[in-house]
């Protein structure tokens, strides 16, 4: 596998983004600390604001995130590098996933290509050499460019009705084109895993496949904030045996992956520019030479992203630590693998990149996840590890 140089995998303007999120010290703080991002240089900024769920309530976050008193951990570029180390120094700051007791949901089915694979899943009933024969008969059978047409749209019930008429009607266009989105849960607070960490499947899958996707960052208040990486790792053929699987085959350990740090929206970076980003993918095999590159176009998603959000919380929803909503994505592989007709799945080892050039790239390494390192920091031990360094008296209360 080529490294990529260092610099190629932070934001392209590096010296006016504005980049948070969190690091673990070792030694006598022995835990996690919120950490912002200047001029190239990291800074712990954890006496100001103890957890990356309280910065974004703050109303002085921007002044925060510029200018907290805080001190340096040294240069973005080496925590890079020790993340990605064969042998990572047990000293050395370590990143973590840039959010911590923020609920993780995700919108599913919110592009016209995914929403026919997920159909195809369904049919398939989870086998992949199904697929290719199914992807053919419905691209020829629906007679309608899915990209085109608004959810919940008039147009949209007239198509919705043709399936039903047909026997056609699927589970997954009631949300990729009906009124009301996809949102699930795609795991616990403070399970998320971050730059150069392991992301895992879980053992029973034999068809599966990274999605590379923005991830919002909203706060209490349902203010959104900022935008980082994630890579919302998917079980196909557990998911596609039964929607009703979806926890299994979403929420695993290490099945969420976020980061690099989140860019925090100023007058550089805004919602405008995530609503007409790329996001690009790069697959590398660590056993077989495989390679695979992949672009999401933000510009073809269905639904807005004001909209996903509105949908996930409001009146009939509250979110007191906010959340973080992975946006969906259009990339979908199947290219072969193994063999003809049997579309993508992933082999241990296999090395996944997620970037957009204004965010910088996601690296992660897969693995099984019943044989990576188990998840056990958890909120409990986030506030234990936050009292005995006496912490705790500068948390907020509600809003």
């Amino acid at each position: 596998m080529k490294e990529a140089p260092v610099n190629s995998l932070l934001p392209a303007d590096l010296q006016q983004a504005l980049l948070v999120g969190r690091v673990w010290r070792a030694g006598e703080i022995n835990g996690p600390c919120v950490v912002a991002v200047r001029n190239g240089e990291v800074f712990d900024i954890t006496p100001h604001a103890t957890t990356v769920s309280e910065l974004f309530d703050r109303p002085d976050l921007l002044s925060l995130a510029r200018s907290a008193p805080g001190e340096s951990l040294g240069p973005v570029q080496t925590l890079i590098e020790n993340a990605l180390a064969a042998a990572p120094s047990p000293a050395a700051p370590r990143l973590l996933a840039p959010c911590d007791l923020q609920a993780i949901k995700a919108a599913g089915v919110t592009f016209a290509v995914s929403l026919l694979e997920r159909v195809i899943e369904e049919q398939a009933g989870g086998d992949p050499g199904r697929a290719e024969a199914l992807r053919t008969e419905l691209l020829s059978s629906i007679g309608a460019d899915l990209s085109s047409i608004k959810p919940g749209s008039p147009q949209a019930e007239q198509l919705k009705q043709q399936f039903i008429a047909r026997g056609a009607w699927s589970q997954y266009m009631e949300v990729g084109i009906g009124p009301y989105a996809e949102v699930f849960s795609k795991s616990q607070p403070m399970s998320s895993v971050g730059f150069g960490d392991d992301v895992g499947l879980h053992p029973a899958s034999q068809w599966n496949n990274p999605e590379p996707e923005i991830v919002l960052a909203v706060n209490s208040r349902r203010d959104i904030v900022g935008a980082t990486l994630g890579n919302d790792v998917n079980l196909r053929d557990i998911e596609g045996r039964s929607a009703l699987l979806l926890g299994k085959a979403k929420d695993n350990n290490a099945s969420c992956a976020i980061g690099p740090f989140i860019r925090l929206f100023d007058d550089h970076y805004t919602l405008d520019t995530v609503r007409n980003a790329e996001v690009r993918m790069t697959i590398e095999g660590a056993d077989d030479g495989f390679e695979l590159d992949g672009i999401s176009l933000m510009a073809q998603i269905s639904r807005d992203p004001v909209d996903l959000v509105e949908q996930t919380c409001g009146a009939h929803h509250q979110y007191p630590d906010g959340f973080m909503l992975f946006l969906g994505t259009m990339f979908s592989p199947i290219k072969d693998r193994d063999a003809k007709g049997s579309g993508f799945t992933h082999h241990m080892g296999d090395r996944v990149s997620i970037g957009s050039p204004a965010l910088g790239v996601l690296i992660n390494h897969v693995q099984r996840s019943d044989e990576i390192t188990p998840w056990t920091f958890g909120v409990r031990a986030l506030y234990g590890n936050l009292a005995r360094r006496g912490l705790l008296g500068n948390t907020t209360g509600g809003k």
